[in-house]
Formats: structure tokens, C-alpha cells, sequence
């Protein structure tokens, strides 16, 4: 078990990849602390994936706001005692269109989700992880931030996450001496309910059958199935443990090799 005694914060605990991440932690061993804007999504995936709440804890988290980040890392401390990783889901990525349509009012409240939003999540974690000795910071980015994709535009949120890996360099240098890893996983088409959304309206919108549009999807891939949201979460487990003791300042591309760097 990868994080047999470790507690793991996961921001953004939804029905997709928070929960992924969140049952992943459990499942090797992890105690998982839990924050999203929506108290029901939480209860919800606790339950699921803790029934007996031995391991896991949770709290209504916005990461705009500094105090419910703190309130958050603070209930980790108290619950199992410190904090050893947090894995950063939480995101704005529903907003589409590129720069000649942009609202740039819009632009700012995403970059304040998702970068200032994961820094402020970070930074309120920093004394926990530190008193632990280190650990790992472990940002959920996109493939987009690096090749954007023909089907949909969502520039905005590439420029979020993009600017948010180039925050991890920094915060790699800067946090190491603590012996505190920060990386980013880059999901590219990810089978999850986000993508199933997409197959099954652009199927209805073109009148073609889903397993059409899911095949133009896989056969770019180098292995002829999609990544899944729990492959995702996966690679998220593995920086957040020790296995990953000397990686920091990596973006690992999970994509089924659609674009190889």
C-alpha cells in the first residue's frame, strides 16, 4: 500500500476525478481529507468510499477563500494528526472559447481558481507538510496547457494551468529544502464524466453513434484505449507517495501516448 499512514488532502471532490483520487488514496492505505464547494459531494464520496468514516474527513472548501483553505489543512491536523500530501483537483474548466470571444472578467475569477486558488490551498498546507518533514504537493494540470486540442477550445484554462506549471518550478526550488516534492500530472482526453458529456453531445449533435466519436478520440492514442479518470489518479497516488521520493519539478503526461515529449 503506497500511503499506508500518510493523510492525503484532496481538493475539487466531485463525482469525476476527485473522487477517483479520493478512493485511490483510501484504497492504498491513505487517510483522505476532503474539500470541495458542495457539502453533499463530499458526504457523498465519503460514504462510498469510507463507510465507517475511519479515513477520511471532510469540509465545504471554496479555494478562492484563504481561511477555508487553512480551516481545511487544520481539520487534517486534527483529525489524523498532520498533513504528508495534498493532491489539488479542484478547478475551473467549464468556461469554453478562445481569445477572440473571451470575456476577460471571466479569465480572472478562473485564474483565481485555478492558480491563486491551488497556491492558496499550497501555502495553507505548508506548515502541516513541514512538520511532517515534507511531503508532496501533487497539481492536477491539463495536456491543453501544452498542445491544445482541435475538438474544443478552453483557452483560458490552458493559460490557468499552464501559468500553474510554471508556478511548480518555482515552488520546487523554493520548497525543496524542506523536503516538501511539488508535480504536476497532465491528463489529456481522460475517460471520465466530463468526456462521456462530450462523446454523447457531439454523438447527439452530429447524429452519429458515440462509438464513433469515442473512436476519433482513441485512434490518435499510441495504446488504443483513453486514460481513465482512475489511471489519472493512479499517477496522482504514485507522487504523492515516497516511491516518488526524488521527483520533484515533473509533469507526468497521462494520455495513452497521445502526445509524447
Amino acid at each position: 500500500m503506497l500511503l499506508r499512514g500518510k493523510t492525503v488532502i484532496v481538493s475539487g471532490v466531485g463525482a469525476g476525478l476527485g473522487h477517483q483520487v479520493a478512493s485511490a488514496v483510501v484504497r492504498d492505505g491513505g487517510n483522505a481529507v476532503l474539500g470541495a464547494r458542495t457539502e453533499a459531494n463530499l458526504a457523498k464520496t465519503a460514504a462510498e468510499i469510507d463507510p465507517d468514516g475511519t479515513h477520511t474527513a471532510h469540509r465545504p472548501t471554496d479555494i478562492t477563500d484563504e481561511s477555508q483553505c487553512r480551516a481545511l489543512a487544520e481539520l487534517a491536523v486534527e483529525r489524523f494528526g498532520g498533513v504528508d500530501a495534498v493532491v489539488h483537483v479542484a478547478a475551473w474548466d467549464s468556461y469554453f472559447g478562445g481569445l477572440q470571444d473571451a470575456d476577460f472578467g471571466t479569465w480572472q475569477q478562473i485564474l483565481d481558481v485555478n492558480l491563486l486558488g491551488t497556491l492558496r490551498m499550497t501555502r495553507a498546507c505548508l506548515p502541516a507538510l513541514k512538520a511532517a518533514g515534507g511531503g508532496s504537493v501533487v497539481i492536477i494540470g491539463t495536456q491543453s496547457a501544452v498542445a491544445a486540442p482541435n475538438e474544443v477550445r478552453q483557452a483560458a484554462y490552458a493559460a490557468s494551468k499552464g501559468a500553474l506549471t510554471s508556478a511548480m518550478y518555482s515552488l520546487a526550488r523554493e520548497l525543496g529544502p524542506d523536503r516538501i516534492r511539488v508535480n504536476t500530472v497532465l491528463p489529456g482526453w481522460m475517460w471520465g464524466p466530463p468526456v462521456q458529456a462530450f462523446v454523447t453531445f457531439t454523438a447527439h449533435t452530429e447524429n452519429v453513434p458515440e462509438a464513433e466519436v469515442h473512436a476519433r478520440l482513441t485512434e490518435r492514442m499510441a495504446l488504443p484505449d483513453l486514460a481513465t479518470d482512475g489511471d489519472v489518479a493512479d499517477a496522482a497516488v504514485f507522487l504523492a507517495s515516497d516511491r516518488a521520493r526524488a521527483i520533484t519539478g515533473q509533469s507526468l503526461l497521462v494520455n495513452a501516448g497521445e502526445l509524447m515529449r
